[in-house]
């Protein structure tokens, strides 16, 4: 494996992690946020509904963009406008502050899981072996020390500003530097007057049609997800009796167990393919859903939590790993995986904007035992789904590797 590979890698993983780290702090200090700018609880959902629904607008643009210019490019200066837009939320003082740099912070958000994603995919078909997985792993490590820091900040009642800003100061540049090293797998000739010829209709032979169980697998994941982040605490707290303190605990052990899922994920993958993870990991999420609802009380519930966790992580990384391999089998074109992970991006927020709502809403309406059961059955149906993951001629699972010596294009240095 040359240098250059494994250089990218590092690099790419610094990037998920640090954009675990800045999702973290936002969306765990919500309240604060809130209390700053005087957000009433009737607007408040109107601002984190824009967040999503802008970055699926990223992520659509991020789509248009790649055929121009490198993801690495794109994924190079949409991570310190994240970051930037973090510490904009933090430092503001108006509500019409608030809501521009929200809005930039969705848009660059779209720009940079897109991007992100597809450099993954692309180095793990130069590697010709599943390390998706551990991308989406340093993504969730991220989100841990992103989440203890607004913790910290929280209870020391540290101004947002200050909470936020030791973490630009010091991801910013690091961020900067990793990307001379990012690494654009088969896109040669894929950007300025070149990509004309050599991407002009990117991803043409893959439509919506073809791509449709992997978005359905993605909004069902991401409904799953959405589920734990907003409603476990209240969950269990409101429905299994739990104190407020143990109530926070249940989200900490999903976050723990996805990190070691997915560290460990792309053994599995290896091992026993991609097909048989993804329904081993919908099964156990389905479980983790069935657990909860029927808990007798808070310590089952948090086993509910936990194989939550180990189910749902494996789902979204191999899911963005089998649209870019489906758009290489079908259009072998340079760009048509990075179009397709782009699409396919956008599924995470509608999975995202769906979850939460319909579980309030069916808790209201029904009982909150009940509104588990179907975040339950949609994982589920991801089994039904699950030959969508299987490429064809080849597969990342053990026995079934591709040769090392695919084209790795230039890193994004050279650009």
């Amino acid at each position: 494996m040359t240098d250059v590979l494994r250089r990218g890698r590092a690099s790419l993983a610094f990037g998920f992690f640090a954009q675990g780290v800045a999702f973290a702090l936002l969306v765990t200090r919500i309240p604060a946020i809130q209390d700053r700018y005087g957000v009433s609880d009737a607007l408040l959902p109107v601002f984190l509904a824009a967040v999503p629904i802008l970055a699926g607008v990223g992520s659509v643009v991020s789509e248009r963009l790649v055929r121009r210019v490198r993801p690495s490019r794109l994924l190079r200066w949409s991570q310190p406008v994240v970051l930037l837009a973090l510490l904009g939320v933090g430092a503001g003082d108006r509500v019409a502050v608030l809501a521009v740099a929200l809005a930039v912070f969705g848009l660059a958000v779209g720009a940079l899981d897109a991007s992100m994603n597809m450099l993954g995919v692309s180095l793990q078909r130069a590697y010709g072996r599943s390390i998706m997985l551990g991308f989406h792993a340093a993504y969730s490590l991220g989100g841990i020390l992103g989440a203890s820091l607004a913790w910290a900040g929280a209870h020391w009642d540290l101004a947002l500003w200050v909470s936020y800003l030791p973490v630009v100061v010091l991801l910013l540049p690091a961020a900067l530097v990793g990307s001379r090293w990012y690494v654009d797998g088969g896109r040669e000739g894929a950007e300025g007057a070149g990509a004309g010829e050599g991407t002009g209709g990117v991803g043409a032979g893959v439509g919506f049609k073809v791509l449709l169980p992997l978005c359905l697998v993605m909004t069902f994941a991401y409904i799953g997800d959405s589920t734990v982040s907003n409603w476990s605490a209240k969950y269990l707290q409101d429905v299994l009796g739990s104190s407020e303190q143990l109530a926070t605990v249940p989200y900490n052990v999903y976050m723990v167990t996805t990190l070691v899922g997915r560290a460990l994920g792309d053994f599995g993958v290896r091992r026993f393919g991609a097909v048989a993870v993804v329904r081993g990991g919908a099964v156990v999420a389905a479980g983790g859903f069935a657990v909860v609802a029927s808990a007798p009380g808070a310590w089952v519930g948090m086993l509910g939590f936990t194989l939550l966790g180990l189910g749902l992580c494996v789902l979204v990384p191999q899911t963005f790993a089998a649209a870019g391999r489906l758009a290489a089998e079908k259009d072998g074109r340079p760009g048509a995986s990075d179009a397709a992970v782009a699409r396919l991006n956008v599924f995470n927020y509608v999975g995202f904007l769906i979850g939460s709502p319909l579980v309030g809403a069916l808790g209201d309406a029904w009982s909150y035992r009940g509104a588990m059961l179907v975040p339950m059955v949609l994982v589920l149906v991801t089994v039904v789904y699950a030959r969508s993951f299987e490429g064809q001629p080849d597969r990342y699972g053990g026995g079934h590797e591709r040769p090392r010596t695919a084209d790795v294009g230039r890193g994004s240095n050279g650009l």
